[in-house]
């Protein structure tokens, strides 16, 4: 991704796309093509000390001066009430993402580079500065660093409980800011003078939008100088680890090398599949001596829901099976009463069993990941175990209601939760609160108990397969029976609720086409997906609630309050492009106007990649045109999904780059004795048993 002159010099246009570098443990660095930063969580060195949570922000911002032929030029920016200073981006001529972000400044006819990364698996950022043009031009460079540390979600005002002392060695400066935050270390190769100082009142328009306090102060401790030459690099880098050298050169050419394993040559007409392969690096990040999936950017940590919904995009379809199988391992540890986590909280406390999807979720990962790694030994031992408890907590029932019921359907919910991915909450009011049977639910619930028959059959538990085909018929039959809406010419998004049924026009019901085949008859599916595409399928995703329906929302913006009120209710959610693609191809076929019109749904994409977060793509979508970018910037499930279906469903590099799945499909029923219920059978922690498996390891990187 490359921004040109005229953008770069553009105020409101370089600070309108933001750039991310994550480190693959819940820390992250992101910011502004224009440099100044307009959100409390952009930051150079932000880490997670228990990661992926406890996030603190130990390195805000650097202000930069190049001093050159006795004039000093600004390299970086910072907005004040009022004023914007420096203004380094007048001097901007290009910003690039490859292989890092990448700056190049026109300092009166002097080029300058100047580029910065995070190292993978380390808490680590490394700056670097290089003088381009005449062989034998020389100048100074000048840099502050910007500190806080503070909790990622908060802001930083002067106090005087900062520490303004400083540990000066040879090449290394550390600052121990408060007692208990990450001390900072600073490890370069020039020359470092202490002079404490406060900026103060650093304006963050982003989150003014968002109705949030807008504004902290930076305490900077003193300046580091460096002498520049043609041809030469300099570098400052910054840690919390407490390591006493660091080899700046090996880590950068190990970290370039890394990046570019991550480039998968394509097909040329297929470019997107490759740039959200690039993307998808960015979401997977350690848990213990596991891995998770971060949710989103700049805020979220890991969620079961999101996880379990990107796990197929993000690993699956792309090779990455020793990760997914180690993200499955981490949440299968925590199953509890039939229910896997829906959060980790950032700062460690007990996980979040709050929702109703999640668990399924969780079945549907595992019997893909299965399928495409052909692991049974190590499903059989450490994730069947797991599946089990989930189906049998259903059958019998758990937390806020969670059941299912005499028709073989699941049903949930109780006064005050939200247990739907349709999550949102304004005070105790439940924005879209979904109680009774959700239309995906069921659909998840019929594709985990066919799951079920087909993981009890291959381990030798034939009467467990049994109970789960005669429920899996049970509630697939209830299903036809109740959830067409004729009148619509579409499904149902709730039945059996507090106040009947609910014939919202929403996107949910598209799971019941994606998920299991001939749950819909195909004249019924055809009509609903042609009543989707007129009324909630944009350029970018597919709006949440008709813009027909009273209750629809078009912009999402305004305070708290506002945005949730407008978050499920037609804001825009790009990650629903992808079961529409798979829902769109196993409808009308695989024919190449099916393929072709099925593309068509993520060409926005293509675009939106050049804007907001660049490279990334952003969390949800204004309802109403033009449909600007909102939400967190960078979002797991916004890439996931539609990379899935590029890879799956539309073959965008070839049937040979992703697993081949099992169908589900609604069978008729047979005339079988029904087995009699099986206990609940108690989890067990992963193992590795090394059995004949493709998932020991992921491909390079």
């Amino acid at each position: 991704m490359k921004v040109g002159t005229q953008d770069c010099r553009n105020l409101e246009r370089a600070l309108s796309l933001e750039w991310l570098d994550t480190n693959g443990r819940g820390g992250f660095a992101s910011g502004t093509v224009a440099g100044a930063n307009t959100r409390r969580y952009h930051a150079l060195l932000l880490t997670a000390r228990r990661p992926p949570g406890e996030r603190f922000v130990l390195v805000n911002h650097l202000e930069e001066w190049l001093d050159l032929d006795g004039r000093s030029y600004p390299l970086s920016a910072n907005l004040y009430p009022g004023a914007i200073h420096p203004a380094g981006f007048e001097h901007c001529t290009e910003f690039s993402t490859d292989p890092w972000p990448t700056w190049t400044f026109d300092c009166g006819g002097v080029g300058v580079r100047r580029e910065h990364f995070m190292v993978r698996d380390r808490d680590l950022v490394v700056v670097r500065w290089t003088l381009l043009g005449k062989k034998h031009q020389q100048a100074l460079l000048r840099v502050r660093p910007k500190l806080t540390g503070r909790d990622y979600h908060a802001t930083h005002h002067e106090n005087g409980s900062l520490s303004r002392e400083a540990a000066i060695e040879e090449g290394r400066v550390t600052w121990q800011l408060y007692p208990g935050v990450p001390s900072v270390r600073a490890f370069h190769s020039g020359s470092y003078r202490h002079a404490p100082d406060w900026y103060r009142q650093v304006q963050f328009p982003r989150e003014r939008e968002r109705g949030l306090d807008d504004a902290e102060d930076w305490w900077s401790p003193g300046e580091f100088r460096f002498d520049l030459s043609s041809g030469s690099a300099r570098t400052l880098a910054f840690t919390s680890e407490p390591v006493e050298t660091l080899d700046v050169a090996a880590l950068t050419e190990q970290e370039q090398a890394r990046r570019g394993r991550l480039k998968r040559p394509g097909p040329a007409a297929e470019s997107l599949a490759g740039k959200l392969r690039l993307a998808a690096d960015a979401y997977v990040a350690g848990r213990g001596t596991g891995q998770t999936v971060i949710a989103g950017y700049p805020w979220f940590t890991d969620w079961g829901r999101d996880t379990f919904i990107s796990l197929p995009g993000l690993c699956l379809v792309t090779g990455r099976l020793g990760t997914a199988w180690q993200v499955i391992a981490s949440f299968a540890a925590h199953v509890s009463e039939g229910m896997v986590p829906n959060r980790f909280p950032d700062t460690g406390e007990r996980p979040e069993y709050n929702t109703i999807d999640a668990s399924l979720w969780f079945v549907h990962a595992v019997d893909r990941y299965l399928e495409a790694s052909r692991d049974e030994a190590r499903v059989r031992d450490g994730a069947w175990p797991a599946v089990k408890r989930i189906l049998d907590g259903y059958r019998c029932g758990t937390r806020y209601g969670i059941r299912m019921d005499r028709d073989g359907l699941i049903t949930g919910g109780v006064p005050g939760a939200q247990l739907t991915w349709m999550d949102a909450k304004v005070d105790d009011r439940v924005v879209t609160p979904r109680h009774g049977k959700p239309v995906e639910i069921q659909a998840l619930w019929i594709r985990a108990l066919d799951a079920g028959e087909r993981l009890g059959g291959r381990f030798g538990e034939p009467a467990y397969a049994e109970r789960c085909r005669a429920d899996r018929e049970r509630a697939a039959a209830s299903f036809q029976k109740r959830f067409w809406y004729e009148a619509g010419g579409h499904l149902y998004d709730v039945v059996d609720g507090p106040e009947g049924d609910d014939a919202s026009l929403r996107p949910n019901q598209l799971y019941a086409l994606s998920l299991v085949d001939g749950l819909v008859p195909r004249e019924r599916a055809q009509r609903m997906l042609r009543v989707i595409e007129a009324h909630l399928l944009t350029p970018v995703g597919l709006r949440t609630l008709s813009p027909d329906d009273p209750r629809f929302r078009p912009r999402y913006e305004g305070g708290v309050r506002e945005r949730d009120e407008a978050y499920h209710q037609g804001t825009v959610w790009p990650f629903l492009l992808g079961p529409l693609v798979t829902a769109w191809i196993k409808v009308f076929g695989k024919t190449a106007a099916a393929k072709t019109r099925a593309r068509g749904f993520l060409a926005g994409l293509d675009a939106h990649l050049r804007e907001a977060c660049l490279g990334q793509v952003s969390e949800i979508f204004d309802g109403a045109a033009p449909h600007r970018p909102r939400g967190c910037f960078a979002q797991a499930w916004s890439v996931a999904e539609p990379l899935r279906a590029l890879l799956e469903d539309l073959g965008a590099e070839g049937d040979t780059a992703r697993p081949k799945l099992k169908r589900v499909v609604v069978r008729r029923p047979r005339a079988q004795p029904s087995a009699k219920g099986q206990p609940k059978t108690d989890g067990a922690r992963p193992k590795n048993n090394g059995a004949r498996n493709r998932a020991d390891q992921d491909p390079p990187p």
